[in-house]
């Protein structure tokens, strides 16, 4: 089976365990709109694809680690898109969650997300139950204080903000904890798989930074001029244009560098490129080069 096929099945499992008889319909529709369709699943297929590199000898407790990663992602992204942070009014090419169902609603989908998360994990354990301390320590570390998610969108809150600090948090961490906690669902020694979680964090969100400036709405499927806007952080800000598209590449390559050796180490490395592509095409790039120029 497919590493999407899989991801995709335990997500409708994992959802699908929530809608039971009793469930607020309203909640049960908004956390579904949050999760699907989903985007690239670019975290969990990675949580997976490590999963398989160290063995991957507990295949239930990869695919709920994997799925616990994205409910989490999905819940930052209903989360980031309120009328307190970005008041996105669409995500993914189609209305947000508060704009869809309201706001009140929005909040409790991404709060429920998040629970949903822990639940799908520690329902998955059974059969390697030593190994759910160190996921839930590595997962719960991503989503809270002090470098997870939660920091991340904390920072847009402050006065001041490294950009090394603000991208490390609200998006290298998951990154990390995808890497990380791919290996621990395996049984194996995460530490040489932590690199490489890091480097595609931090590419991932300067691929943000840029596409927030160089796409459009159409296109990226949510506003574009946030950072600007908003006055947040921002690779584009600092480097430029040009300038954040020659880091995003040195970030690619870091990670691609720092996958291990390893069963399927070339699957790998081509996921991170195809990924590199989709986020930032070369059309793209070249473009912004000419009219540097």
């Amino acid at each position: 089976m497919k590493p999407i096929t899989r991801i995709e099945q335990s997500l409708a499992a994992a959802i699908a365990s929530g809608e039971e008889e009793g469930c607020p319909p309203k909640l049960a529709g908004a956390i579904r709109h949050a999760v699907f369709p989903g985007g690239a699943r670019i975290r969990p297929q990675l949580c997976l694809a490590v999963a398989q590199a160290c063995g991957d000898d507990d295949p239930l407790l990869s695919e709920a680690t994997a799925t616990a990663i994205e409910l989490l992602h999905c819940a930052a992204l209903v989360h980031d898109d309120l009328p307190c942070f970005d008041d996105a009014p669409t995500r993914r090419g189609r209305a947000s969650v508060h704009f869809a169902f309201g706001e009140s609603l929005a909040v409790l989908a991404g709060d429920a997300l998040i629970v949903l998360a822990f639940q799908t994990l520690g329902a998955a354990a059974t059969k390697s139950p030593l190994r759910l301390p160190m996921l839930l320590r590595t997962i719960g570390r991503a989503t809270g204080m002090p470098h997870g998610i939660v920091a991340g969108q904390a920072w847009e809150c402050e006065p001041r903000v490294s950009l090394a600090d603000y991208q490390r948090a609200k998006t290298g961490s998951l990154f990390a904890a995808a890497t990380i906690a791919g290996a621990q669902a395996a049984g194996a020694d995460s530490a040489p798989w932590r690199a490489l979680g890091e480097w595609l964090g931090e590419a991932y969100q300067v691929a943000d930074d840029i596409r927030d400036v160089a796409s459009d709405p159409l296109s990226l499927g949510k506003p574009t001029g946030q950072d600007v806007a908003l006055c947040r952080p921002s690779a584009a800000r600092e480097l430029g244009l040009e300038g954040a598209i020659h880091h995003f590449d040195r970030l690619v390559a870091a990670a691609i560098e720092a996958i291990p050796p390893c069963p399927g180490a070339v699957q790998m490395r081509a996921l991170v490129r195809f990924e590199a592509e989709r986020l930032v095409p070369k059309a793209m790039a070249e473009e912004v080069v000419r009219v540097a120029a």
